[in-house]
């Protein structure tokens, strides 16, 4: 297995990691449920101990996101949000904490802002890289260069459907880590995580030296714990979208001291009650 680079957001894993415990992804959307309220619902969501932030970047047309995000997104658009909101967040954000801000972003509005420019206005922010799910390798060569010139990491996805051969070629094109997706469909916080979840890192193991982190489906920290025996890092979205809505940034610290105790949790022990 060839050696891996690590980049921003896979360094803060592997720390993590070396502390015996997993990391633990927590996502929002800027402009959710104000611009101001994004960026201290984000803070909460650092100070409650997540190890990354994924900040999602609100788009008209989210066709992998479930409802909770997609209403959030809306929300944000409708009160004006732009591209370069998004960059001042990630920027208000890289000054409050050293933990690596990594933006979610269908790929339109990244090409319409301009590629390498997107990459230089976003690094110059203090961003750690991008998460694109609608960007496949194969179609990403503008941004692997624009993301290498600029030391930003790439994060793509492997899916349960993905083969062998294209895991493979999926995780050669990342940096930082892989973005295992646990089950089929869209976004949403639910009941039980698939069965497909750790299969899929198991294959992605098999062919990468970097950490690969599990997403869509967790909600709590019980969820957090089963996933943490088997991922690098444990994705948490939706539920963190609710929580910010239900309950403000109070809410948001509430559920990610929950999550993070999760991650942090050894495999089959109970949480305390």
């Amino acid at each position: 297995m060839t050696e891996v680079a690590l980049g921003n957001a896979g360094a803060a894993i592997r720390k993590a990691n070396s502390e015996g415990r997993k990391a633990f992804i927590g996502y929002l959307p800027a402009g959710y449920p104000t611009y101001d309220g994004a960026i201290d619902g984000v803070k909460a969501l650092v100070d409650g101990g997540a190890d990354v932030v994924e900040l999602g970047l609100p788009y008209s047309d989210p066709v992998m996101d479930g409802i909770t995000i997609q209403r959030a997104t809306e929300t944000a658009l409708a009160g004006g949000l732009r591209t370069r909101d998004v960059l001042s967040t990630v920027e208000k954000i890289a000054a409050y904490s050293d933990v690596p801000v990594l933006v979610m972003t269908y790929w339109n509005p990244i090409e319409r802002y301009g590629v390498d420019r997107f990459a230089a206005d976003f690094a110059g922010a203090g961003g750690a890289g991008l998460i694109t799910p609608d960007l496949i390798p194969d179609e990403g060569a503008e941004w692997i260069a624009a993301a290498d010139k600029h030391d930003l990491d790439k994060v793509f996805l492997v899916s349960p459907s993905s083969t062998d051969a294209r895991i493979k070629m999926t995780t050669a094109a990342c940096r930082g880590f892989v973005y295992a997706t646990a089950v089929m469909g869209v976004t949403g916080a639910r009941d039980t995580p698939s069965e497909l979840a750790a299969p899929l890192v198991a294959r992605t193991h098999a062919v990468t030296g970097l950490p690969v982190g599990v997403g869509l489906g967790i909600s709590n920290g019980d969820q957090a714990a089963g996933v943490a025996a088997f991922a690098d890092a444990v994705i948490v979205g939706a539920a963190l979208v609710k929580a910010l809505g239900d309950g403000g940034p109070a809410g948001v610290r509430t559920l990610a001291e929950d999550l993070s105790a999760g991650v942090r949790r050894e495999p089959g022990a109970a949480a305390d009650r």
